[in-house]
């Protein structure tokens, strides 16, 4: 079972159309095509926020006094009884409404993308290496593929 727990901060996410029902598919396609999705039932948080409230978390947390896409926290590893917290992801409005639109995509589809992504870091993914990225990319292309959302990266390829 996944607990999600949506903030939405700034108004102008609300353009997609039930943005906290399609932050829960996002959720749940990470977990379905995920090898490191854990059994238990866990939480996470979503904000939904502007850059400047990014741009606050990303300096006081990464050191990097700019806005971001998305921000994810891992929470500490905790073996309690319930429902576990898997830890924190933050999505920047300006920032992503303006990559979707220099990517020809729509808030939506990129939006589903940095939920998903951000999700992945939560459950373990990353892609510090080129091996490490690319199997972090599998994965969200399968993830995407599961909501009907186009290769991402299908541009990129050499």
């Amino acid at each position: 079972m996944i607990e999600l727990d949506v903030l939405v901060e700034h108004e102008g996410w609300h353009a997609i159309p039930d943005v906290e029902g399609l932050a829960q598919s996002a959720v749940e396609a990470a977990f379905a095509a995920s090898p490191l999705a854990p059994k238990d039932a866990v939480e996470i948080s979503l904000m939904l926020a502007d850059d400047a409230a990014v741009r606050d978390l990303n300096r006081d947390w990464r050191g990097q006094d700019k806005p971001t896409n998305v921000l994810s926290f891992p929470a500490p590893a905790l073996d309690v009884p319930g429902v576990r917290p898997l830890g924190d992801i933050a999505l920047a409005l300006e920032t992503v409404t303006r990559e979707a639109e220099a990517e020809e995509k729509t808030l939506r589809e990129h939006a589903l993308h940095l939920i998903v992504h951000g999700c992945l870091h939560l459950l373990g993914h990353d892609h510090d290496t080129a091996e490490a990225a690319g199997a972090m990319e599998a994965v969200e292309i399968d993830a995407l593929a599961r909501l009907g959302v186009a290769n991402p990266y299908r541009d990129m390829a050499a």
